[in-house]
């Protein structure tokens, strides 16, 4: 590579990292069109990871209600010193909501936090499912293995930004793709235009980050317009019409002229975008409204809905846009629950519970059509938490559980043996913390097999999913 080319790519990524979060939609792949080894895909079909950052407390979103799981929930969780963390039981004011798994599992009983009747709705009409313990492993791994460190382990458990990374991507934090990505880098050549093959509506990310296909990134609030064009460049406020005023502009310097090429094809693909989407509140894609907070009682508006309307506008422009696969990502911040856990993981999943009930009902009828079959959610986070209370909330764990939704889900089910509750048992690493039984490749795997993918391209995006006996989980209907 030549002196002047290396201080062109420099410059250019200098120059969208200065721009910051007001100029996302720079961080396109504007460069992608047909660069993908692809399915040929026929139908359409989506998926839509919504990520909740911080490591969500699986202990409190899905219980365990027999007798046994009931008195060491109330052991650990009960009471002022444990900072009365546990819910009311079931069929009390407020209490944990029942619900009824199609397949037993040894005598348990379960039920959903008080603030998840929305989603548990959803689970009752078959259209969610529980995949119970869910982790980040490299292979089937024991207690006493663990203990030992005798076989391979993720990278720097119990860390955020490293658990984070590989839950999304299979590697520490710097990793350079996500399985998102690598999904969408061998079913991007079914899509006539790839640019909108693999979107977020949270920033950047590397679970849709891809080898040759690159995110796109859409502003959050629902506004897909180039936010620079209203005036700001680079935090500063100019005058007139900025990027008009680059991409005018003629120079002879090669960065300069990059930086104008790159600008012109971020507003025409923003002009795809905004031609083939209907407008929020039309289309079919009605507004999310709002929720109860458990909390105020009040009605109170919910971004993460807003997140889930942009994916399903998008989902409605699937034809101008050209798309056949497309994989979305969402999330919502705060489930790092070390203190006030009660109140705030109570309105944590109202947000949640609301978003994806809403999805689903946007989906059973957008534009006339069911797309529930087509389009499946899944949950995901950091980790799960520690069973036992630190006396106001809890610290960071392991395995959690996980919904997933859609049309095409196999629902009102748990899938994976649901844990012991509470300590000492033989999937405890402490503090009742949960050591996997299920990995994330086996629950990525088979949502990416319904997606599309053949064992071999499977194998090739989750290159540890071979250490494990059972590569699909069943819980997606073929």
């Amino acid at each position: 590579m030549s002196n002047q080319e290396f201080s062109r790519r420099r410059f250019l990524g200098s120059l969208l990292a200065a721009a910051g979060a007001s100029a996302a939609p720079f961080a396109l792949n504007l460069a992608a069109m047909g660069s993908a080894a692809a399915e040929n895909a026929s139908d359409y079909k989506a998926i839509v990871c919504l990520f909740m950052t911080g490591g969500n407390d699986a202990f409190n979103t899905v219980v365990a209600t027999d007798p046994a799981s009931w008195s060491e929930y109330q052991r650990l969780r009960g009471g002022a010193d444990n900072g009365q963390m546990a819910l009311p039981a079931p069929g009390l004011g407020n209490g944990l909501l029942p619900i009824t798994p199609n397949t037993p599992q040894s005598g348990r009983s379960f039920a959903l936090h008080p603030a998840m009747a929305s989603l548990k709705a959803v689970f009752d009409g078959g259209r969610a499912a529980i995949v119970a313990n869910v982790g980040t492993l490299v292979q089937p791994t024991t207690l006493a293995q663990y203990k030992a460190d005798s076989v391979a382990l993720p990278p720097k458990l119990f860390s955020h930004n490293d658990q984070q990374a590989v839950w999304q991507s299979g590697a520490a934090e710097g990793a350079s793709s996500g399985w998102g990505g690598r999904m969408a880098d061998l079913l991007a050549g079914g899509n006539s235009n790839a640019t909108f093959t693999s979107i977020s509506t949270s920033g950047n990310t590397v679970f849709l980050a891809g080898r040759n296909v690159r995110q796109f990134q859409m502003n959050p609030s629902g506004n897909p317009a180039i936010e620079l064009l209203n005036g700001q460049l680079f935090h500063t406020t100019a005058t007139g019409n900025p990027l008009q005023s680059i991409i005018t502009a003629t120079s002879a310097d090669p960065m300069e002229k990059e930086y104008a090429t790159i600008t012109q094809r971020a507003i025409a693909t923003q002009g795809v975008l905004a031609s083939a989407i209907p407008p929020a509140g039309a289309g079919g894609v009605a507004d999310p409204g709002t929720y109860i907070s458990p909390v105020t009682r009040q009605a109170t508006a919910n971004p993460l809905a807003k997140q889930l309307q942009m994916v399903a506008r998008t989902i409605a422009g699937r034809s101008g846009l050209g798309a056949k696969r497309q994989v979305f990502f969402v999330s919502m911040s705060g489930f790092d629950t070390h203190s006030g856990q009660l109140d705030t993981h109570a309105e944590l999943l109202a947000k949640v519970s609301h978003a994806i009930a809403y999805f689903d009902g946007v989906m059973a009828s957008l534009q006339g059509t069911d797309m529930r079959q087509q389009v499946t959610l899944f949950t995901a986070s950091d980790f799960g938490r520690t069973f036992a209370s630190n006396g106001d909330g809890t610290d960071h764990g392991w395995g959690s559980h996980h919904f997933v939704v859609g049309g095409a889900v196999k629902g009102k089910d748990i899938y994976g043996a649901f844990p012991p509750s509470g300590e000492g048992h033989a999937l405890d690493v402490g503090s009742g913390a949960l050591l996997p039984t299920i990995s994330v490749d086996q629950y990525g795997g088979t949502l990416a097999s319904w997606f599309g993918l053949s064992d071999s391209q499977v194998a090739s995006v989750f290159p540890n999913i071979g250490n494990f006996s059972t590569r699909n989980l069943g819980f997606m209907k073929a």
